[in-house]
């Protein structure tokens, strides 16, 4: 759907939203507007404020200051029950579904269908959730419980949820963080659908790439202010042009592990079955290398790992550390044996959301740096500050709750936890998903640090670029194997594709 820009007036918005958290201002003022019909794109780095924004437009924020606009009524504020009231529904980046309840529950929690007599049409919403399956083209089946779906279905439940209720606007914060290059695919072409309904469509994405060949305007915002807002006419607008309005300053998208020399054998994994049917599962992990981890999503990257470091059971298999046979029968076990897991979900299993910046830095290493029965808090904030500051963690105070950081400022606390806990083996499960450039260079650089130190990594990626760049090898896995080690010039996003679909060299 073609937007005037010139003759029609917007159906959102925001003028002059400021936002005031403890005395520090996460929004100074911000002017943002949305057509019927467009795809509105709102970037910046992780902690610019982006989430504030679309939580105050949800309801689930008040603003300190400012006015919201919405089919020409002013409103000083929005509560969650007038947002949905006016058309106004998000698909938040966390996750907000009840693990417990299958899909069809979730998607129609507090707004169930009814029958005449007053009863829940349960019929009525099965028949439109397997409706809108179909017209998605995924693979859901609608009784699953949510606890037993994958990261990247459990998404595309949240976007059935908020397509539910037919908007009038829709939020889409970080719509495709977990899904595969083909899967994301198929997002942007929903998104592209829906504006065409004349819904206006508010994406934030962390990828550019997509950004730039979905949006009809982009809207850069840093440190709480618009820098720039660009019409994308022809879907040409520069990356180079976002991402210096990002962080103000050029920047480069990719980066290079500093090569450092790879040692002797540190783990070793012999015949490990996740089950008894699965197959069986041997690798080497070398001294100062990264062993990247590559196939498509619930191919069992995450599952192998998880298996090692006793996060889930194994049926068989055998880990040597050093040479030496160790048993690790749950997450405990392998944190004593070196083990450091930086997990795919940071929310769920990666923080206590809420306690404290410190109490989730510390949690894992304080024991070895304070010694004595009690621990004193308060001595706690002078350990951490160096490497909260290293990784530039935005928050008010080191004593503010994890729940009410960003993003991207949660996943530095999580890499903060392990780093200060000092351990020997490093598993990144898709390190770098939902956050900036900016914040991505820097979980690149400590990771760069980690081995040149004598650290070893493992990183799960789905992030082409970023798996390219900063593997010494790459472990390709399909159908719960490992179907071949990649290394030197066969680390390219050809052959990881071919391998990873199944496909012969002449196909």
């Amino acid at each position: 759907m073609k937007v005037d820009y010139e003759h029609e007036k917007p159906i959102l918005e925001m003028k002059g939203i400021k936002k005031e958290f403890s005395g520090v201002y996460a929004l100074s003022g911000i002017t943002f507007d949305l057509y019927r019909g467009e795809v509105h794109c709102l970037v910046g780095e992780n902690g610019a404020g982006k989430s504030t924004l679309m939580k105050i437009l949800s309801g689930a924020y008040q603003p300190s200051e400012g006015v919201i606009v919405f089919n020409g009524k002013e409103y000083d504020t929005l509560t969650p029950k007038l947002s949905k009231e006016l058309g106004i529904n998000i698909v938040y980046q966390e996750n907000d579904l009840v693990p417990s309840m299958n899909v069809i529950e979730n998607i129609y929690i507090g707004n169930e269908l009814s029958k005449g007599t007053g009863f829940v049409d349960f019929k009525a919403m099965r028949e439109a959730t397997v409706r809108q399956i179909n017209d998605l083209d995924i693979d859901i089946d609608p009784n699953t419980l949510i606890k037993n779906l994958s990261v990247s279905d459990q998404q595309y439940v949240k976007i059935l949820k908020a397509l539910s209720v037919e908007p009038k606007v829709l939020i889409m914060d970080e719509p495709t963080s977990m899904f595969n290059v083909e899967d994301a695919a198929k997002v942007l072409t929903l998104i592209k659908k829906i504006s065409e309904r004349g819904i206006g469509v508010i994406f934030i994405s962390h990828f550019l790439r997509e950004v730039q060949s979905t949006a009809d305007r982009v809207t850069i915002i840093r440190d709480g202010s618009v820098v720039n807002t660009y019409t994308n006419g022809k879907k040409d607008l520069k990356i180079s042009t976002i991402t210096k309005d990002m962080v103000g300053r050029p920047i480069d998208t990719f980066f290079k592990k500093e090569r450092c020399p790879i040692g002797e054998v540190v783990l070793e994994v012999r015949n490990l079955q996740l089950t008894k049917r699965s197959p069986k599962i041997s690798f080497e992990l070398y001294k100062g290398e990264i062993l990247g981890f590559s196939g498509m999503v619930g191919a069992g990257r995450t599952e192998i790992v998880r298996a090692i470091t006793g996060a889930d059971s194994k049926y068989a298999g055998e880990i040597y550390l050093h040479g030496r046979k160790i048993n690790i029968k749950n997450p405990s076990d392998s944190i004593d044996h070196g083990f450091a897991h930086i997990t795919e979900d940071r929310q769920q299993q990666g923080l206590m959301l809420n306690n404290s910046v410190v109490e989730n830095t510390t949690i894992v290493g304080i024991r070895n740096k304070i010694k004595g029965l009690f621990v004193n808090i308060k001595k706690e904030p002078p350990l951490i500050a160096p490497i909260l500051k290293e990784l530039e963690v935005k928050t008010p105070s080191v004593w503010t709750k994890a729940i009410y950081l960003s993003g991207g400022n949660q996943q530095k606390v999580v890499l903060a936890k392990w780093l200060f806990a000092e351990q020997e083996i490093y598993v990144f499960d898709e390190p770098t998903r939902g956050i900036d450039v900016n914040a991505k260079a820097e979980f690149y650089k400590q990771m760069s640090k980690l081995t040149a130190e004598g650290k070893s990594i493992i990183m799960i990626s789905s992030d082409m670029p970023e798996l390219i760049s900063m593997s010494d090898r790459v472990l390709v896995v399909r159908d719960g194997a490992i179907d071949c080690e990649l290394t030197g010039d066969e680390i390219n996003e050809q052959e990881i594709i071919r391998r990873a679909l199944g496909v012969k060299k002449h196909e």
